[in-house]
This record gives structure tokens, sequence and C-alpha cells, in this order.
């Protein structure tokens, strides 16, 4: 089978269009023919090991020192049809169409995966194609875990800062589902897309800083972690709750002590992911409730220009590649 291979650290470069052994599924394994998988900026980061320094060493101990070895493909996203199943699996057959995630192991950038049946897999909502239910999970669980944690109720004044990547497009989209009158904050380029996707309010953060404008929030959602904490907090009403996606160590410290010493509250825990959210997405898709943003698409054999896309910063939603 054709898969992308993970050569070296660092940039595109090292990633390479190989032929590699096709995997055979175990008992309790779905052999997945992928038809999208995506590029997200977490991708990136992990091909760089460009990873907050709490965590650079021990991935590096554990994937390679020199070079990537016990993960060699990457990619977390996919979609595609099960090809063949395990004898002991129960929960699909030959034929379904399904969508999920890898989550650390990767390996999606191929044309098979074999993933356990109890794993982040659910049947694709029907009404998606594949390259659009590709790019729902990694940032449709993570906005979906963290707006949960905000608690958001209707009529509550929510600010999503980064609000037009794959995370934020859909926490916007989760956020007015919940009831909230939503503002995204990002570049120029990406208001118009924050508009059309249900943002009720849009803030250019090239032009303006939003914990300087007098406004107050229930909840603010920093998904890139860029927003000053300070200036956050005093952007919080009274109980307010400041959700951080990608914490640096010092807002990890600060925000323990800010929970603990005032009614406003830092909720930084990484997302606890279920196969019954997974699922209670594709019912909201299915329901027209919310989509996938989708910037540009690539096919397997343009994935290291994919990559320089996404590395830029500028991609609105998702980057698809098919397969």
């Amino acid at each position: 089978m054709k898969a992308v291979v993970w050569e070296k650290y660092g940039p595109p470069d090292g990633l390479r269009l190989k032929e590699v052994e096709k995997p055979t599924p175990r008992d309790n394994e779905v052999l997945i023919r992928i038809r999208a998988t995506t590029v997200t900026a977490g991708d990136c980061e992990f091909r760089r090991l460009q990873l907050p320094i709490l965590f650079r060493l021990p991935m590096r101990i554990y994937v390679g020192l020199q070079k990537p070895k016990r993960i060699t493909i990457l990619g977390q996203e996919l979609a595609g049809e099960v090809e063949s199943v395990g004898k002991a699996v129960k929960r699909f057959r030959q034929g379904d169409q399904v969508f999920g995630t890898t989550d650390f192991r990767m390996g999606a950038y191929a044309e098979y995966k074999c993933l356990p049946e109890d794993r982040m897999l659910a049947i694709k909502p029907a009404n998606m194609t594949y390259e659009e239910a590709a790019a729902v999970p990694v940032g449709g669980l993570t906005a979906l875990h963290f707006l949960r944690k905000g608690n958001i109720r209707s009529g509550q004044k929510v600010l999503i800062n980064g609000a037009g990547g794959s995370i934020g497009t859909f926490a916007v989209q989760l956020a007015r589902y919940y009831g909230a009158e939503v503002t995204g904050v990002d570049s120029t380029g990406k208001l118009d897309m924050l508009r059309a996707i249900g943002a009720d309010h849009v803030i250019d953060y090239t032009r303006e800083d939003f914990t300087k404008s007098g406004e107050a929030y229930d909840v603010i959602f920093d998904v890139v972690g860029k927003s000053s904490f300070s200036g956050s907090i005093r952007s919080l009403e009274k109980n307010g709750r400041y959700l951080l996606a990608n914490p640096g160590m010092l807002q990890m410290v600060r925000g323990m002590w800010t929970s603990m010493m005032s009614s406003k509250k830092v909720i930084f825990e990484s997302e606890r992911q279920t196969i019954d959210d997974l699922i209670f997405l594709g019912e909201l898709i299915e329901a027209g409730m919310i989509k996938s943003v989708i910037d540009k698409r690539y096919p397997l054999e343009q994935m290291a220009e994919a990559h320089r896309y996404v590395d830029k910063g500028l991609k609105k939603g998702n980057v698809v590649i098919t397969i």
C-alpha cells in the first residue's frame, strides 16, 4: 500500500511517499480503507517534535532519539470503508463507512489502517463526504470537551480566541448550539468565514485586543494559548471560566492559583474522548447543526506541500488529504 513515511524530525521534506506493507487486522480490529485524512497543527508540531518542554524529551525517547522509529506514519484523523473485520469484532462489518481518530498512535497518512473496534471510531454521518467526515474528530471532540467544561448556558457570552482553526470552527458552532452569544477572534482573512458559520461578533486580533475592549464574557476559550492571561481573567464575568486548550507551564500554574483564590475558574485538563461523544457529533451533523469547514484539499502525493501550508498558520478550518 501507499503511505507517507515520516523519515526525520523537522521540516516537511522529511515526509516521503513510499510503498509499505498492508496491515492485517487482529481479532479485535477492523481494517479501514482510508479515503480521507487531515493535516492538523498537532500533526505539524509532532513532525517537528515542537512540543511543550515537559513532553519533548519523553516523546523523543519514545518515538526515537535520532529519527522516528516507533511511529513512522503520521496522521490522526480518518474516514473510509471497513474492508475486513477480525473474528471478535461486533460493532462493525465489512462495507461500513466510518470516521474517527487514531489518537497519538497516528498512522492515517496511508491507504489502510487497522484500529481496535473499541477505539474512537463511529459510522460516518450519511450527509457528509469522506473529506468532511475526516475533519471532524480532533477539532470536534476537543471543542466539545472544553465547552462542556465551560458549562455554557443559553444567553451567555462566549469568546473564542483562535476561532478560525479546526478546533475553533467547531467551538463556534457548538457554542451557538448551546445557545450562547458567540464572539470569534482571529485574523482578517478568516472573519467572513466565522460569520458564515454563526459567530454573532468577530474581532480581528491584528487590529484589536479583545482584553482591552471593556467587554466581559461568561466563558473565554483560548484555542491557541496566545491570549493575555491577566487580560483574559479581567475580561471574565464573576464565576466566569477561562478555557485553555494549549496552555504553557506558566499558564497552568497561574490557572491553578486563580481557580483557588477567586470565583473565576481556569480549565486546561486534556479531553477525555469517548465513542459516545463522537456519535453525538455525528448526530449534530446529520441534524444540520454543525459542519466541517475545509480550506484546502491535497492528494496523498502532496502531503509535504499540505504540511507547508498548515505551518504558515493561515488555514481556515481544516486541510484535508484525499486518498
